[in-house]
């Protein structure tokens, strides 16, 4: 079992916001400027899952709790490798995932990943991602090969239960007089399932830690049902609230 004081090896390469000039080619074919998704498996990634800037918790107070719920689950499911906090993109801000995620990671010693959209999927989502404390970064487009090359028609079967979920929330919302979910929660809800997914296949398991007991149904975060049931998530790798 991973013990927290042990020292975390070294991290192949460390961005912090600053621009890396030569491309490199990933063992799954795309180029990227940077390093391959492999990079994780020397850690245990920790996917934390939760509210935005709307959460009026205290951070630290919610992260406090998180931690005591993945010490207890620790204890029955021992990780062998230092943790890693993998973040989503979320730009810095006083309240929410984003606020929780930092006080996460402070409390595990470890250092952050950090996964965006690609680019031309929306050119401000890694412009104003939070970098601090992130040692290693990569773009969705990366985690996807990695999703392809360890399950069979894994992107086609994950971009299928995401649409046939939004079509069932948009359904739901239709009856409530709401209107439809914004066109951009099936990006957010492809990059949350890839990342956990990804993120298992290259280190043999991964802890999700939900920031709240209920999640809204119409939330990003309520996709994560979709992993459980592809078979890509175990459910026992999931950490509730409560």
């Amino acid at each position: 079992m991973f013990q927290g004081n042990q020292a975390l090896p070294p991290l192949c390469c460390r961005l912090r916001g600053r621009a890396v000039s030569s491309l490199r080619i990933n063992m799954y074919g795309a180029q990227h400027p940077f390093p391959s998704p492999s990079a994780l498996a020397n850690y245990h990634p920790v996917i934390v899952e939760g509210m935005g800037g709307y959460d009026l918790r205290a951070p630290s107070a919610v992260a406090e709790a998180v931690l005591g719920r993945l010490a207890r689950h620790w204890q029955q499911w021992p990780i062998d490798k230092p943790p890693m906090v993998v973040i989503q993109g979320d730009p810095p801000a006083p309240r929410g995932i984003s606020a929780i995620t930092p006080f996460v990671a402070e409390g595990l010693r470890a250092s952050r990943a950090l996964v965006c959209l690609d680019e031309h999927t929306a050119d401000y989502h890694a412009r104003d991602a939070d970098r601090d404390n992130v040692g290693l970064e990569f773009r969705y487009s990366q985690l996807t090969g990695v999703v392809d090359h360890h399950h069979v028609d894994g992107m086609q079967r994950l971009a299928q239960a995401v649409d046939w979920q939004i079509a069932t929330k948009n359904a739901r919302r239709q009856s409530q007089g709401k209107p439809p979910l914004k066109s951009y929660f099936r990006d957010f809800a492809l990059l949350q399932e890839v990342t956990k997914a990804a993120c298992r296949a290259l280190c043999g398991g991964v802890t999700i830690a939900h920031t709240a007991e209920d999640i809204h149904e119409f939330s990003v975060t309520s996709f994560y049902t979709v992993g459980l049931e592809l078979g890509l998530v175990d459910p026992a790798e999931i950490v509730a609230f409560r």
